[in-house]
């Protein structure tokens, strides 16, 4: 079996997913890049994590093809060897911003599909073939990327909150399962962090951050959870697994 950890990130042919496949890499993990297609932007960020000089892979799937994720993980296992790490970044925000009133069952249908469906069944997945077989002396692990709409209400964004509170408990049910099999699972809620998906309103949570609404008064970047995410996957916090990770910059800390 081979010594260096491999990990597959799901999501992370660009913002938070890119980070943290970048960082693993820092740190000598192999990775698999996953993307829905095998597009430019996906070559392109598997070339930025080659260029860091570990074994790295294209891994183009849809999470939410049930179905297709034991070919998927082979895939991975065929080209790069046995996973040591699941870092579940894959996620979706909502259709339309707006009254809860007027959810669509598609949007709650497509955030419910990706940001926890697909989550629980490919950890699922992972898991099984890591409890089959014997593991070398690393460090494994499940890493999901949640929210702080997991425990924060964004009343424009009901169905989104209520699908990363469902991969919350996920998290913490997995840890659960798998702490006896010494697979750590942790659960990382970012805040305000300017990616692609938060570009429409980023500037109006910056000034908001900068007025207090965060303790640091600055938004957050993908590298800043790509490094947190690292240095889980890594066992740099031995003795842990179901922590749940509050990456908000203190914003979620009770205050007067």
């Amino acid at each position: 079996m081979s010594a260096r950890p491999v990990a597959l990130v799901t999501g992370s042919s660009r913002g938070i997913g890119l980070a943290v496949a970048e960082a693993l890499a820092g740190q000598g993990f192999a990775v698999a890049v996953n993307g829905p297609a095998e597009d430019a932007e996906l070559s392109a960020a598997v070339a930025r994590i080659a260029a860091l000089g570990v074994p790295v892979i294209a891994a183009p799937f849809d999470v939410t093809s049930i179905a297709g994720h034991e070919a998927a993980l082979d895939a991975v296992e065929e080209k790069l060897g046995p996973l040591t790490t699941l870092v579940n970044n894959a996620g979706v925000g909502v259709l339309q911003r707006g009254d809860m009133m007027d959810v669509s069952e598609e949007s709650w249908d497509r955030c419910f599909s990706v940001n926890a469906k697909a989550l629980f069944f490919l950890s699922q997945a992972f898991a099984r073939r890591l409890l089959a077989r014997e593991r070398p002396p690393l460090f494994h692990s499940i890493v999901n990327i949640t929210s702080s709409n997991a425990v924060a209400v964004a009343e424009q964004r009901s169905e989104y909150c209520a699908s990363k509170a469902a991969a919350a408990m996920v998290s913490k049910a997995l840890a659960v399962r798998l702490g006896r099999e010494e697979i750590a699972v942790y659960d990382v809620q970012p805040g305000l962090i300017a990616t692609e998906m938060t570009a429409p309103v980023i500037d109006a949570y910056r000034e908001r951050a900068e007025q207090g609404l965060t303790l640091f008064p600055r938004v957050g970047q993908p590298d800043d959870i790509g490094t947190l995410v690292a240095s889980l996957a890594s066992g740099r916090l031995p003795y842990t697994t179901g922590l749940t990770i509050p990456a908000d910059a203190g914003m979620l800390v009770p205050r007067f």
